[in-house]
């Protein structure tokens, strides 16, 4: 089979593959709106979840921050409102802190009337406890003996101390007054106790926004320290590597999606007191947070399922009706090598654009399919810098003379120092120097003659019916002719020409090829710029050849 024919042949089943592929198409586009269909459903599901979800965590933020804040200014009023009240009873007794009954009195008062405290307690300054409520405790008469009641002896003003375990064995705050009499001498100090792990109005206060959800609050001081907790287990106990805790001891109010010191993801909001450092944080779980949202986007699913649904029935109808007209199309392309193909592609109804244009193509290019077959046969057989023939199209000619027994001469063309001229002047003006070789082959050989660009600077012609004195006398003519010929800028150039020819005695194309070469080779050997004829060429009997004279 022909070169061009081979690859008209691959043309044709490229053709035939690519429009058989329109069978499946139907189904492709029908895949592709499925597809493309959920996948908008899904974004929109998924979007709207990310959307609420935002919004939830946001809001919960929000609240909890506010819901902190809300809580230290009321903790504050109560801690302040505590502290009025023993710089109330301070005054009292200073006027009088000689009177037992009225030491005994107002220490029974100060627990009493309010709540504020779990108990009370008047010292002196020698750290005698001269009243006490209640008197269960039994520290009447005694020294003191903890944190607390000790650091209000040594401080002498307003406090509030840190949490620790008192003479009585409970873990609690202590606030106190100091006692100062005319001559602004300390006397003593009036005291009262918060219980942390037992009932007291601070727990109270705190318990009041305790939620059954999973949410709740605690209090840290500036020890990282638990003052309140909703697991009284907890109280007491240090908390640290607490993003959140970190935060609100060094005076900042904010809120945090935090992961606790139990692993649990919490929307947390946080704010520092200003009677105390102290720090309240109040928290949510992320999943309870969230529970309610899972729940609403279940019910959006089940109310819009039947839309989900119609939708995918209308997309597979008119998917159906849209690939009609293209699978019959793809039907067609199976005959497309049959003469009766353009006469079935125009009756395919085809009745939208799309499909109307592809039927239109189809029958364009079945009338492009043969005019294309001269131009692939000229690009397969053509040099497409020089317009000559290629190897290819050479060994084609060549075995088309072999097969008619027809004698021929073989020049072996090589231009000399052409290196220089491609080192010189550029490879543009090389180009330029084998184009215009080319032409003046042209000149100087007949139109039987059949002259090829093989490689660089190489050239071969082929004399048809020649023998080897007047292939010598062609190679002669040509040599000199390119030695006169002026190609600008370069100037005059040279060529080197070996000579071989057919038939010889069981030689084969490319023996015959090769003993050109090598009288090529010996012409670049021996000087250049001359021709050289293969010695067993030259020896051959002329009778072999035809006797055809060069025009």
């Amino acid at each position: 089979m022909l070169d061009t024919e081979i690859e008209l042949y691959k043309m044709r089943c490229i053709v035939l593959n690519c429009l058989r592929a329109g069978l499946n198409l139907h189904r492709l586009i029908l895949l592709l709106a499925f597809s493309a269909t959920l996948i908008t459903l899904l974004n929109s599901y998924y979007s709207s979840y990310q959307v609420q979800k935002q919004q939830l965590i946001d809001n919960t933020l929000n609240n909890h921050e506010a819901y902190a804040a809300k809580l230290v200014s009321a903790t504050d009023n109560f801690l302040l409102a505590a502290q009025q009240q023993l710089a109330y009873v301070a005054k009292i007794l200073e006027a009088d802190f000689t009177n037992q009954t009225l030491i005994n009195a107002e220490a029974e008062r100060l627990r009493l009337q309010t709540n504020s405290f779990n108990s009370t307690i008047i010292v002196n300054k020698f750290g005698d406890i001269l009243g006490v409520s209640p008197l269960s405790l039994n520290l009447q008469n005694r020294k003191v003996d903890s944190y607390g009641t000790k650091a209000a002896l040594s401080y002498r003003v307003p406090m509030i101390s840190e949490p620790y375990i008192s003479m009585a064995g409970n873990l609690l705050i202590f606030m106190s007054q100091p006692l100062f009499n005319s001559n602004n001498e300390f006397i003593g100090y009036v005291g009262g106790t918060l219980y942390l792990k037992r009932a007291s109005i601070l727990n109270e206060l705190l318990q009041v926004h305790y939620h059954q959800d999973g949410s709740y609050l605690y209090v840290v001081d500036e020890n990282n320290r638990l003052l309140y907790h909703p697991d009284k287990e907890r109280i007491g106990e240090q908390v640290f590597d607490n993003q959140v805790i970190n935060a609100v001891l060094k005076g900042k109010v904010g809120k945090q999606q935090v992961i606790n010191s139990q692993g649990v993801a919490m929307l947390a909001g946080y704010a520092p007191m200003t009677m105390a450092p102290w720090g309240v944080v109040t928290q949510r779980p992320l999943e309870s947070t969230l529970a309610p949202l899972d729940s609403l986007m279940w019910q959006v699913f089940i109310k819009t399922a039947p839309i989900g649904i119609l939708t995918f029935v209308l997309i597979w109808v008119l998917a159906k009706l849209i690939a009609q007209p293209l699978r019959k199309l793809a039907e067609t392309a199976n005959t497309l090598d049959e003469p009766t193909t353009s006469v079935a592609l125009k009756h395919i109804r085809s009745w939208y654009y799309e499909s109307d244009e592809l039927r239109k193509a189809m029958l364009k290019g079945i009338g492009l399919l043969e005019s294309k077959i001269g131009l692939l046969r000229h690009e397969a057989h053509t040099d497409p810098l020089t317009g000559l023939h290629n190897r290819r199209s050479l060994n084609m000619q060549l075995s088309q003379l072999m097969a008619q027994q027809r004698s021929f001469a073989v020049l072996a063309i090589d231009i000399d120092h052409f290196k220089r001229v491609n080192d010189e002047f550029g490879h543009d003006i090389g180009d330029v120097v084998l184009q215009s070789l080319a032409k003046i082959l042209l000149d100087v050989t007949r139109d039987s003659d059949i002259v090829a660009r093989t490689g660089g600077e190489e050239f071969i012609v082929i004399l048809p019916n020649v023998h080897p004195k007047r292939a010598y006398q062609l190679a002669e003519r040509l040599r000199i002719r390119i030695s006169k010929s002026i190609i600008e800028p370069v100037g005059n150039i040279n060529v080197s020409i070996g000579i071989a020819g057919w038939p010889l005695e069981q030689l084969s194309l490319d023996d015959v090829m090769k003993l050109a070469d090598q009288a090529l080779y010996l012409a670049k050997r021996t000087g250049r710029n001359r021709c050289v004829v293969d010695t067993i060429y030259d020896q051959q009997d002329t009778s072999l050849f035809e006797a055809t004279e060069l025009e």
